[in-house]
């Protein structure tokens, strides 16, 4: 059964393993090494402590597999944002991600906000499909972040 909750401090460990089970191992065919190297469990760690909890959510299954990270669009206050998203790849396939997404949309919508959006790499098919799946669309943003070097899309969804 799936429990999806808001992340706690004592989630760290969980959250920074998830993270970079997800970004060494689900995003080895889609970064560069030197790109999945900026992320140690040192940086990892300290990414996820700076993070505020009430932003964070945990999905557990016999423990922390998931984690995502939401708040207002930096770019657009006026919509939510979905920051993030990860799924322990021992974790993958079982509604982990769903059962975030949703939560984390229900928690945006509540904080009043129309739509949201999210980031996504353009080359990561998998992820694609799973947020289409889920309601996302493209809206025509692109981007390329300095560090990453991959080309990211825009995808948005209504929360009404």
């Amino acid at each position: 059964m799936i429990r999806v909750r808001r992340a706690r401090a004592a989630d760290l460990d969980a959250v920074t393993a998830t993270f970079l089970a997800c970004w060494h191992e689900s995003y080895a065919n889609l970064l560069p090494p030197d790109v999945r190297g900026l992320y140690t469990l040192d940086t990892a760690r300290e990414m996820w402590r700076r993070t505020p909890l009430e932003s964070m959510l945990v999905a557990e299954m016999d423990g922390v597999l998931g984690v995502t990270r939401f708040g207002a669009d930096p770019d657009e206050p006026t919509a939510g944002h979905i920051f993030s998203l990860y799924v322990h790849p021992a974790g993958q396939g079982l509604g982990l991600g769903r059962a975030l997404l949703d939560a984390a949309t229900a928690r945006l919508r509540e904080a009043g906000y129309a739509e949201a959006t999210l980031w996504v790499f353009a080359g990561n098919d998998a992820a694609r499909r799973f947020y289409t799946k889920q309601g996302w669309l493209p809206d025509g943003g692109a981007r390329v972040e300095e560090a990453y070097r991959l080309p990211e899309v825009r995808l948005r969804q209504p929360l009404s």
